[in-house]
This record gives structure tokens, sequence and C-alpha cells, in this order.
């Protein structure tokens, strides 16, 4: 099947196009954000993380969650942003990327999101900003925009392997 015709049988983003997608909201800063609900494993408070000598700067350490080591990275250090204190509000999702589970710092978690899949667009090419190779598309809802993240490039496994390998 080519990919035409499996992009109008699957869609851009993935679901078919009479399925809902289904996507996991969070906020860093005053940005919202989606990823795929498939990818997520579990959402957690934020919790005590052991720091690992020579990890690249994003990343904040690593958890023991229920006997399995996973390293964290910080989404806001990985987009270059304003560094800013954990609060109760802050979450660790619990993702996994091709079969590596690896948690993710976010200010807080909003819920989950079903969206149309022609509710997403591709990137506009003249936006060009910091982070732009992240993003998968924007939805568009009723009253704000979400930007939906593509994990496969917002985590590089094979530069934080090493941590926990």
């Amino acid at each position: 099947m080519d990919t035409v015709a499996l992009e109008k049988k699957v869609g851009k983003f993935g679901a078919k196009s009479d399925e809902l997608l289904q996507l996991v909201s969070f906020k860093i800063g005053s940005e919202e954000f989606g990823i795929d609900i498939s990818k997520v494993q579990e959402i957690n408070r934020m919790i005590e993380v052991t720091r690992v000598p020579k990890a690249p700067d994003y990343v904040e350490g690593v958890i023991n969650l229920r006997g399995m080591v996973i390293p964290i990275i910080d989404l806001r250090k990985r987009f270059k942003l304003e560094v800013k204190e954990y609060d109760k509000n802050t979450r660790i999702v619990v993702v996994d990327i091709t079969g590596n589970i690896i948690g993710m710092v976010v200010d807080s978690v909003s819920g989950v999101l079903r969206l149309p899949p022609n509710s997403i667009e591709p990137l506009p090419e003249i936006v060009t900003g910091i982070n732009s190779e992240y993003i998968k598309g924007v939805a568009k809802m009723e009253d704000r925009l979400l930007i939906s993240l593509d994990m496969s490039r917002v985590i590089d496994t094979n530069e934080i392997a090493g941590i926990v390998g």
C-alpha cells in the first residue's frame, strides 16, 4: 500500500479517519502539549531523583520505579526553557519509546483529550523556532492550541541509553 493510500486509511497522525486521537495533555510553562496515550505507561508525583554523573544536562537522573531503574528527563531543560522549582503540580510522565521506559518531568498534567485526527495540522514550514523538530503537529481546539509532540524526537534514546545500561 502506498503512503497516500495509507494516510487516507489511517490518517496522518496514526488513527483511522473515523477514530478519535487520544492525547495525554500536560503543561510546561504556559504552553500545552500532548502525546499519544499509547506511549504513556503511568503518571506519578515527583519523587527523589538520583543524579547520574556526566549525563546530558536535561537528564535529571534515575528513579527506582517498582524495581526498574528509569532515566528521568526534564522537558523544561530539554526545550531550553527557564528552569522552575518543582511544586505540588509537578509530575513524572512515564513513557515507552520504542521499548525504552523513560520518565519526563512536566509542570502539570491536564488529562486525556479526545480529538478528531483532522484537528491536528502539521507545523507550518515558516515556523522554525527552537525545538520545532520535536513537534508532530498543532491541534486546533475551540479556545486554544495544543502542541503534539513526536516522542521519538524529543527523547534521544541512544544518548541516554548508557545512563541505566
